[in-house]
């Protein structure tokens, strides 16, 4: 049995890369914020709006602890997921934690035409992107790394990157290249 969660910040391929992996190791394939949608009937931006930060935190920890029931999966969590009450741990004790990682200057790159549908960067005009990009990856960066497996993506295309999980993922957790 295999559950697979790939954590990191938002822009860093989880959903794209997710699905390869997901393809390539023959899993259910779960995007946490898209199942979260499913399943209030309302798109992210509409629950940050309406219970805030905080309280979208908690009704998305309830429905990360349901989708980690499933079985043979790899589940996409959002961005913020990860540095949560505990769910750094709790995804550690459920299976195998994957971070895709890069640094501010690339997900800037990634992020800047499409921050209208990121809550926590719809307002920041883009002269202070990278500055916030820098300073929710800083304070992040300590969850993320608790993930048992590290994967530099910066710099790699979606086939590069899936060759590059491959390798680390044949190795003992706690592993990076």
């Amino acid at each position: 049995m295999i559950r697979l969660f790939l954590v990191g910040y938002m822009g860093a391929g989880k959903t794209k890369l997710g699905q390869a992996i997901a393809k390539e190791l023959q899993l259910s394939f779960v995007d946490l914020d898209q199942y979260i949608e499913e399943r209030r009937f309302k798109p992210i931006p509409a629950l940050f709006a309406e219970f805030g930060e905080e309280g979208f935190r908690k009704i998305e920890q309830g429905y990360l602890r349901e989708v980690a029931q499933f079985e043979n999966v790899l589940i996409a969590t959002g961005g913020g997921t990860a540095c949560f009450e505990n769910n750094m741990d709790f995804m550690n004790s459920a299976g195998d934690t994957v971070y895709l990682q890069l640094n501010a200057e690339e997900l800037f790159k990634r992020l800047h035409r499409k921050k209208q549908n990121r809550p926590l960067l719809n307002t920041v005009n883009d002269d202070d992107l990278l500055t916030k990009i820098r300073e929710m990856l800083s304070q992040r960066e300590s969850f993320y790394n608790k993930a048992k497996y590290i994967l530099p993506t910066g710099g790699l295309n979606k086939e590069e990157s899936l060759a590059l999980f491959k390798e680390i993922y044949s190795k003992p957790p706690s592993s990076t290249i």
